[in-house]
C-alpha cells in the first residue's frame, strides 16, 4: 500500500487545517522513508513470495526495525515531537498519529511480516492480516482511501476557499491532483510497476 497512506493523510488534512499538507504526506510515509536507507544497506529487505514476480502485494517485507510495532511507535513519537517543536503540540500529536497509521494500514495488507520488536527480537510471531493475498480487495481498499481522502480534502479546501472569497480554483486543482496521482499510483501498483 502506497497511495492509500496518502489518501489517509489527505483525509486527516480535511479535519486538521493547521498542520501543513506536506508534513502530513511525509508523515504517512515516514516508516518507508526510513526503510529506504536500511534497505540499501541490506539491513531490511523485500523477498518475493514464491511463484510470483514480486509485484503488488507479492513480497514479504523484512522491515524488522522500521515496521516493527515498537519501531513504528518510536519513529511516530520522534516525528511527532519534531512536529510539535516546529508547529504546535496538536500538530505534533496529529503527525505522530499519522506516522503510526502507516503501521496500522500495513497490518491490514501485509502477509504476516510485521514484527512486534525491532530486529524481531525474541522471535515473536509476526503480524499481518494478509489482505494482499486477495489483490483485488486490497486494491479496492486502497482506492477507497485515495478517493475518500481526495474528496474529503477537496471538500474542506473548497469550504475554506468559499468562506474566504477566493482560492476555489486552487482547491479544485489540489483535490483533482490528489485524486489523479492517487489513482495513477494505485494503477501502477496493480500493474506491478
Amino acid at each position: 500500500m502506497v497511495a492509500g497512506h496518502f489518501g489517509f493523510a489527505a483525509l486527516v488534512k480535511s479535519r486538521e487545517r493547521r498542520t501543513p499538507l506536506w508534513a502530513l504526506m511525509l508523515a504517512c510515509q515516514w516508516l518507508d522513508v526510513v526503510f529506504v536507507p536500511l534497505f540499501v544497506a541490506h539491513i531490511e529487505s523485500l523477498v518475493p513470495v514464491a511463484g510470483t514476480k514480486g509485484g503488488y502485494g507479492e513480497n514479504v517485507i523484512y522491515a524488522d526495525y522500521t515496521h516493527s510495532l515498537l519501531g513504528a511507535l518510536v519513529l511516530s513519537a520522534l516525528f511527532g515531537a519534531l512536529g510539535a517543536l516546529v508547529w504546535e503540540k496538536r500538530s505534533g500529536v496529529v503527525l505522530g498519529a499519522v506516522v503510526f497509521s502507516h503501521w496500522l494500514l500495513d497490518l491490514l495488507v501485509h502477509r504476516g511480516d510485521l514484527p512486534l520488536l525491532p530486529g524481531n527480537a525474541g522471535n515473536l510471531p509476526r503480524l499481518g492480516f494478509g489482505l494482499w493475498r486477495a489483490p483485488g480487495v486490497a486494491l479496492a481498499v486502497e482506492l477507497a482511501l485515495v478517493v475518500g481522502g481526495a474528496y474529503a480534502y477537496w471538500r474542506a479546501a473548497s469550504q475554506t476557499a468559499s468562506s474566504g472569497g477566493r482560492g476555489a480554483g486552487a482547491a479544485n486543482l489540489a483535490g483533482a491532483l490528489l485524486l489523479v496521482f492517487g489513482i495513477v499510483t494505485v494503477t501502477l501498483s496493480a500493474l506491478g510497476q
